[in-house]
């Protein structure tokens, strides 16, 4: 009885296991080298301007051309499109007729991080600091008494273009946040964590050493005549700057078995890596696909380089265009045609904080790709939900190529929520899913992925685009 039990449940119980079980040493092999790759580009592309600059790299390489660059599209024809070199749409015209819909694929390449405010120098105690102004949420104090690097671009009145990076090479100096010592804390630490760090504490360490010991602000003095000399710029530049302050940590191999990846910026550069790499991976397909990077998903999705703005619609009208079929209505027809993953990271279960999942809606590290129904919070509150028929369209696609997956959610329902993109596509008339990799730490400046995972992810928007 016993073994006619146990056969009947492995027929029908939703088993739930890692992906590591019984895989051979050939599988193996391929994710780790599919992950290895995944590190360089981690450790090249922190900031979405450096994500937008390096994607552009691997779409030249493999074949893709400006869409502004082109008169006329075909099947089989690669084009992309960058929005002021913060996010990227690339595609490949596909057999069908494009009225009857895009895969599509979209995830976001910002990540919470500090940016500096417009007047970001000041010098005080003899000490010369940065003033900043945190992007996205964060957990204030765990961005304290860790190695910082410096990102960004600076446009100088006359238009001149200066990209400026610090603290990444081992010879380069690091910067840090100072907190307060124990000994003096007392107070600090009866404080909520919320608030224990202020967001206006968060100034970042830059100097010590005065100019000469006869001038005010003398340390101040003495950076500003640093960054002249190596950059010619003055403290009026910063005005018309984005310079981000993001941690100096080297995406890693973690664990003893070396199963995971340790690194900043993998909600949401995770999706991203595995979006391109698997449209990189299309010839001719079926379906017209369109990979989107976008930007401003950790601030709402919002301004000229998020998904609130018209670039990706200009984008399609662009590609309807020039395959000469451009008629009135016909990108609604085309949207209502259409499919998607909105390809966002998801909470992995942490037995460590497990009080704040719901064990049979978790994502598991290890377990393959996670599919979210629905995201918002509390009462579904924002939330794009995908209706029963596309989760199955969606479940085929998994289960007739042996992909691993799980479905959840992000924490308790009144605990956990949150949100993506998949809304601002759906509310096109878009079929869309979440379906990302779960993490742990998420937004901390140090995340946590399964290996594993990463490549399930790859290997389910491979066949995504195949449909």
């Amino acid at each position: 009885m016993e073994k006619e039990n146990n056969k009947l449940k492995e027929e029908l119980f939703n088993k739930k296991e890692s992906g590591y079980k019984n895989i051979s040493d050939d599988e193996k092999n391929k994710i780790f080298s599919f992950c290895d790759k995944y590190i360089e580009f981690m450790n090249k592309a922190k900031t979405e301007r450096e994500a937008v600059k390096t994607v552009k790299e691997l779409l030249d390489k493999n074949g893709y051309i400006n869409i502004d660059e082109v008169n006329s599209l075909k099947e089989g024809n690669k084009v992309y499109y960058i929005n002021k070199d913060k996010n990227v749409f690339a595609c490949v015209i596909g057999k069908e007729k494009i009225e009857n819909g895009l895969n599509i694929i979209g995830a976001h390449i910002d990540s919470p991080r500090l940016d500096l405010k417009p007047n970001p120098l000041y010098e005080d105690g003899s000490l010369a600091y940065f003033k900043t102004h945190y992007y996205g949420g964060i957990k204030k104090y765990q961005w304290t008494t860790i190695p910082l690097s410096i990102h960004g671009t600076i446009v100088k009145k006359d238009l001149e273009k200066i990209d400026i990076v610090i603290g990444e090479d081992d010879k380069d100096p690091i910067f840090t946040i100072t907190d307060l010592l124990p000994h003096l804390a007392m107070n600090q630490m009866s404080k909520k964590m919320s608030v224990a760090i202020e967001g206006e504490d968060l100034n970042l360490l830059i100097g010590s050493m005065p100019y000469d010991n006869e001038t005010s602000e003398s340390v101040k003095l003495n950076i500003l005549n640093i960054l002249n000399k190596k950059y010619k710029i003055k403290e009026a530049d910063f005005l018309s700057s984005e310079i981000e302050i993001v941690p100096a940590f080297k995406a890693r191999s973690l664990g003893f078995d070396e199963s995971m990846v340790a690194s900043y910026g993998q909600d949401d550069k995770v999706c991203s890596y595995t979006a391109v790499q698997a449209l990189l991976n299309i010839e001719n397909p079926n379906k017209t696909c369109i990979c989107i990077l976008a930007d401003k998903e950790e601030i709402g999705s919002v301004g000229n380089t998020g998904m609130e703005s018209n670039a990706f619609s200009y984008f399609v009208s662009e590609i309807l265009n020039k395959m000469n079929v451009n008629k009135p209505n016909m990108i609604d027809k085309v949207y209502m045609n259409s499919k998607m993953l909105s390809a966002d990271v998801d909470a992995g279960y942490d037995p460590i904080y497990k009080n704040v999942s719901e064990l049979n809606n978790a994502a598991f590290i290890g377990n393959g790709i996670t599919l979210n129904k629905y995201t918002g919070a509390r009462g579904k509150s924002g939330a794009s939900d995908a209706n029963a028929e596309y989760m199955a369209y969606i479940r085929n696609i998994l289960e007739s190529n042996n992909i691993k997956y799980q479905v959840s959610e992000l924490g308790k329902i009144d605990i956990g929520g949150g949100g993506t993109i998949a809304y601002i596509l759906a509310n096109k008339g878009i079929d869309v899913v979440d379906c990302g990799v779960p993490v742990l730490s998420m937004h901390a400046p140090y995340e946590v992925t399964s290996k594993y995972d990463i490549y399930s992810a790859y290997r389910f928007y491979n066949e995504f685009y195949k449909k």
